[in-house]
C-alpha cells in the first residue's frame, strides 16, 4: 500500500509542479504582453516629442528669418554709420546670423538626440522581468 501511496503522491506533485510552471509560463506571457504595451505608449509619446520638435524647428525657422533679415539690416546699417566699409558690415551681420543659426540648429538637434527618445522605462522594466523570470526558473 505505502508503494501505491507513494506512487500516486509522486504523481501528484508531478501535476502540481507541471501546473506551477504552467500558470508561471502564463503570468510571464501576461507580463511580456504588458511590456510590449508599455513600450508602444512610450514609443508614441517618444513620436509625439518628435513630431513636436520637428514642429518647432519649422515654426521657429520661418518665423525667425523675417526677423533676423531686418536685424542683419539694421546690424549693417548701424556698423556703417559708424564709418565701416559696407563689405565689411555685411559680412559682420553675416558672422552673427551664422552663430545665431548654429545654435538653433544644435538646439533642435539636441531634443531629437537618440539617447532622450530611447523607452528608458520599457527597457528598465524588461530588466526587471527578466531578474524575475530568472529566480522564477531557478
Amino acid at each position: 500500500m505505502t508503494i501505491q501511496h507513494d506512487i500516486e503522491t509522486s504523481q501528484n506533485d508531478l501535476r502540481t509542479i507541471s501546473t506551477l510552471v504552467a500558470e508561471a509560463m502564463g503570468q510571464f506571457a501576461k507580463l511580456f504582453q504588458n511590456e510590449i504595451d508599455l513600450a508602444k505608449a512610450e514609443l508614441s509619446d517618444r513620436a509625439q516629442k518628435i513630431t513636436g520638435a520637428a514642429g518647432l524647428l519649422a515654426g521657429g525657422a520661418l518665423l525667425v528669418i523675417p526677423a533676423l533679415v531686418m536685424a542683419l539690416l539694421a546690424l549693417s546699417a548701424a556698423l556703417i554709420s559708424a564709418g565701416w566699409s559696407q563689405p565689411l558690415s555685411y559680412l559682420t551681420s553675416a558672422i552673427v546670423a551664422g552663430a545665431i543659426a548654429g545654435v538653433l540648429f544644435a538646439v533642435g538637434i539636441n531634443r531629437l538626440d537618440a539617447h532622450n527618445l530611447a523607452p528608458r522605462e520599457t527597457i528598465r522594466q524588461l530588466e526587471k522581468d527578466k531578474d524575475t523570470v530568472k529566480g522564477m526558473v531557478r
